[in-house]
């Protein structure tokens, strides 16, 4: 039973843009976050990567690095190097607006090189809500503690080698390289980190909890009452009530509730569905029931959130139109 292949089978990587920065020590670049999930991979010269009001972590080459939401964050050939912001060099060696095609330049000094290769990911809103938030804002996979890394980050190198050249394909490439990346980080958190962080991670380790949680997923739609989930994982109600609770951190309504909701803001994100569609898509009869349900879990009405949504891609184009103008 591959219960992390169903969980995520609904995770896509909607677009994707790669970079490959040459930077010689001397050198720092500052980053005041991006909107999406960025992903990097170095060789040659280690560096160093802080997050704001955080440490800063040693990055070795052939380590992947991964930023889910995007964090504002600082990377440098070494710590106290003086930072130029990423922004800057952007708009000065951006092809076109910002975000839409690749990115190459060469920064620093004369110094050790680092060889950075980076793919800036745009998931789907269901994989932000459910999967992204779930991990920490920096995920340090070392190429020494992961024998999959290696393979990975080579295959990461080439693919940004050959997007460079723009092939027929290589935005596609791109988004599903990330999405490769993503299944193997969240296996080898799975496998060694999963124990301690609750979620529904976590309870993928527990196969009763597992085939419930499947179960949630495969038809998110259906009236499940907690005896109809207790019996999905072979458990008596309160054991696995007390079972779910401890490993996933939430109810099995809670966490269902959570899941519809995710769903429903893919589908609202999309505009292709009408509202009571994907009331109706949520398992809730009621329209009204199910934007009282979405307004509890976003803090916004299903209306309110699409706004939001839509002003939020408005304004990342704006900036792309205004750094490009300024190149």
């Amino acid at each position: 039973m591959d219960v992390l292949s169903e969980v995520l089978a609904i995770c896509r990587s909607e677009r994707a843009v790669t970079a490959r920065f040459s930077l010689g020590a001397p050198w720092a670049l500052r980053s005041d976050g991006v909107p999406g999930t960025m992903i990097r991979l170095s060789r040659g010269a280690p560096y160093w990567i802080r997050l704001e009001g955080g440490a800063a972590v040693r990055v070795e080459s052939g380590d992947l690095v991964m930023l889910p939401l995007g964090a504002a964050h600082t990377i440098a050939s070494a710590p106290g190097v003086s930072a130029v912001p990423f922004s800057k060099l952007i708009a000065q060696h951006a092809d076109g607006p910002k975000d839409e095609n690749p990115l190459v330049f060469s920064h620093g000094g004369g110094g050790e090189t680092t060889e950075m290769f980076s793919a800036l990911l745009w998931f789907s809103a269901y994989c932000r809500h459910s999967v992204l938030r779930m991990l920490p804002a920096l995920v340090h996979i070392r190429e020494s503690e992961l024998p999959m890394a290696g393979c990975l980050a080579t295959t990461m190198q080439s693919l940004i080698m050959e997007t460079l050249d723009r092939r027929p394909g290589w935005r596609l490439s791109a988004g599903r390289m990330g999405e490769l990346l993503l299944v193997n980080i969240l296996r080898e958190r799975l496998g060694r980190q999963a124990s301690q962080d609750p979620g529904w991670l976590r309870g993928l380790t527990d196969p009763s909890i597992a085939r419930a949680i499947m179960g949630i997923h495969r038809a998110p739609q259906q009236a499940w009452s907690v005896e109809q989930l207790a019996a999905e994982a072979a458990m008596s109600r309160s054991r696995f009530c007390a079972r779910f609770k401890t490993l996933v951190g939430d109810t099995p309504i809670g966490y269902l509730t959570a899941h519809r909701m995710a769903l429903a803001a893919e589908q609202l994100e999309a505009g292709l569905l009408a509202p009571a569609r994907i009331a109706e898509q949520a398992g809730y009869e009621s329209e009204k029931v199910f934007a009282r349900t979405f307004r509890r879990w976003s803090g916004l009405t299903p209306s309110a959130y699409l706004r939001r949504e839509r002003e939020r891609r408005k304004q990342v184009l704006e900036i792309q139109a205004r750094e490009a103008g300024e190149a």
